[in-house]
């Protein structure tokens, strides 16, 4: 198989397709053991949900280590920030906290962004509490690629996915799980006696901020409790990067020309 230790930007498609070719017949502790061999710089990225506990448990069931990234938007619910903590208690693993940049709090960011800043504008939101830090996290630790618990199961825009991806910076996303259904992983998890959120048992499958998540009912899909009534499928942090800075940027210039104007106005 290719090796990754080179440059990744030197991958072209087809050994891109030939890597993804010979993992995806591979178990995940196989596919984790791959990467933790391939690269320098790997980092599991999790929010704590379902599949991140189980890619958790995996890798300290075969005794590889790889240091944790959590993106602490402020916004997460109590229960996930408590399974955080016992996972880390549970595991050992090293974890690294980012939070939104210059706030250390909920009510911080509140009196920096205005409330419901995910209501006014979910674009600057998303870049605030995830894009921003979750790039700042691989800039400060030096991550050349990280583990997510993708699915394809979870279908929108993960339906179609590798289980090796480049981003366009260079970055370089693993998902091990991208073959594996809500149900192989919540009974691994049951099984396993992996720890979870224990929103899980109120009907949750896919555990994101407080504000944007809801129960998911009998017969939608698992992730239907993400962004209900919305088209929105992603927060972002799985997007283009540089597309997602780009209109950013903008909406930071439309806003600031509209106070500029209002203050003009007042002052006339």
């Amino acid at each position: 198989m290719p090796s990754l230790s080179a440059p990744v930007l030197q991958l072209d498609e087809s050994q891109l397709h030939h890597i993804n070719t010979k993992l995806s017949a591979m178990e995940p502790h196989q596919v984790l053991a791959w990467a933790s061999t391939t690269f320098a710089g790997l980092y599991q990225e999790t929010a704590f949900g379902p599949s991140g506990n189980v890619i958790s448990d995996i890798l300290s069931s075969h005794n590889i280590s790889v240091p944790v990234i959590f993106i602490d938007t402020l916004h997460h619910f109590d229960e996930t920030l408590d399974l955080a903590r016992r996972s880390q208690e549970r595991y050992g693993f090293d974890l690294h906290v980012f939070k939104p940049e210059g706030c250390e709090t909920r009510q911080e960011f509140i009196a920096r962004h205005g409330d419901n800043l995910w209501k006014h504008d979910d674009v600057v939101y998303d870049y605030s509490v995830k894009v921003e830090p979750a790039r700042r996290a691989y800039t400060t630790l030096g991550a050349r690629a990280v583990i997510t618990g993708r699915r394809r199961s979870q279908k929108g825009d993960r339906a179609t996915m590798p289980i090796v991806e480049i981003e366009s910076t260079g970055l370089v996303k693993i998902n091990p799980l991208a073959m594996w259904s809500f149900q192989q992983v919540w009974t691994y998890l049951r099984a396993n006696e992996v720890p979870y959120n224990a929103l899980l048992d109120q009907g949750y499958k896919s555990v994101g901020d407080y504000h944007s998540t809801r129960p998911v009912k009998e017969g939608e899909d698992e992730r239907a409790g993400r962004w209900a009534g919305s088209e929105k499928t992603e927060c972002g942090l799985h997007k283009d990067y540089f597309a997602m800075r780009a209109e950013f940027l903008a909406r930071n210039k439309t806003q600031q020309e509209q106070t500029v104007s209002q203050l003009t106005a007042q002052a006339a």
